[in-house]
């Protein structure tokens, strides 16, 4: 049996997400943190989006509810083979993997947000826009002509790119006009850039306080692409990440390269299953949000893994 899992990141959270996540009268310290950390009325608060997209508010959110989800299905699905998370979703994707608890995801979530707020609050203000169906060789000139660069790369023709936010505001306006597909993010700051460079070394020197421990799971990092298991290394990426350009496609090459037999997308929307279902047609992706209890996740992860070991 071999399960992947993916750690999505922030602008997925909605409203309505996950609603059986909270229907349960079992304690869940995950969760009871999350309180802790956001307020009692946070779930009503997704209504006001300016208040949800805040990075305080969002990384550790997703990275709570990313973990909660995991301590409500683990007990009920295999361990995990391969784990990769994507942008924030890396804090709980390194906890699920073992390298550190759930209250030292939490705060590294919290430190993670001041840092990246703190670089970007001393550039102008920023943002993030999809573009699809462009080569990068097409996209290339286009971001240096406005000084924009490659904050994710999610496939051949499909990318991520972050800057300032009047030159996305230009660049889109260009694309636009040459029929490419644009859209603006939910995000106020370039992360994956060179702008947020000031943000490593302070979330560097929070992570020299941690202990970080060899991950129990093939952990994929969003610095490398690449499966990472030394402590060391792990600190080096995972503050990193924040001000390069995130290879996803390449991350999730890794996963799939661990011979996982499904894959499951551990959070709010379904961004990542969508990509992956289209990159890799022959192994079934679906996100915990898809489903409305968590029996059902349970069943379709199990039914999965049986089809493909029959196979």
């Amino acid at each position: 049996m071999s399960l992947g899992l993916l750690l999505p990141g922030q602008g997925t959270q909605h409203p309505a997400m996950l609603p059986w996540l909270l229907q349960t009268e079992a304690p869940d310290p995950t969760l009871d943190r999350l309180t802790t950390v956001l307020g009692m009325d946070w779930r009503t608060r997704l209504d006001d989006p300016r208040w949800a997209t805040r990075n305080a508010v969002a990384q550790p959110l997703i990275t709570g509810l990313a973990l909660a989800l995991w301590a409500r299905l683990r007990a009920d699905l295999p361990a995990p083979t391969a784990v990769a998370g994507y942008s924030v979703g890396e804090v709980a994707a390194f906890s699920i993997a073992g390298v550190f608890d759930a209250d030292t995801a939490l705060d590294l979530a919290q430190a993670r947000a001041q840092a990246m707020d703190d670089a970007a609050a001393r550039h102008p203000a920023g943002g993030l826009l999809a573009v699809r169906d462009l080569a990068a060789d097409a996209l290339a000139p286009v971001l240096q002509r406005h000084g924009l660069a490659v904050a994710i790369r999610l496939g051949p023709q499909r990318h991520i790119v972050g800057g300032p936010a009047t030159a996305l505001a230009a660049a889109e306006h260009e694309l636009v006009a040459d029929g490419v597909s644009c859209t603006r993010l939910g995000v106020q700051i370039a992360s994956h850039t060179p702008m947020l460079a000031d943000a490593v070394p302070a979330l560097a020197a929070v992570v020299g306080t941690r202990t970080f421990s060899t991950p129990r799971a093939a952990l994929v990092c969003n610095a490398t692409g690449e499966v990472v298991r030394r402590p060391a290394a792990l600190r080096d990426a995972f503050a990193r990440q924040v001000a390069q350009t995130v290879p996803w496609d390449r991350c999730m090459e890794a996963v799939a390269e661990r011979g996982v037999q499904c894959v499951l997308e551990l959070g709010p929307g379904t961004t990542l299953s969508k990509i992956w279902n289209a990159r890799f047609p022959g192994i079934a992706a679906r996100s915990a949000d898809e489903f409305t209890h968590p029996e059902a996740v349970i069943a379709w992860v199990r039914q999965q893994i049986a089809r493909a070991t029959a196979q």
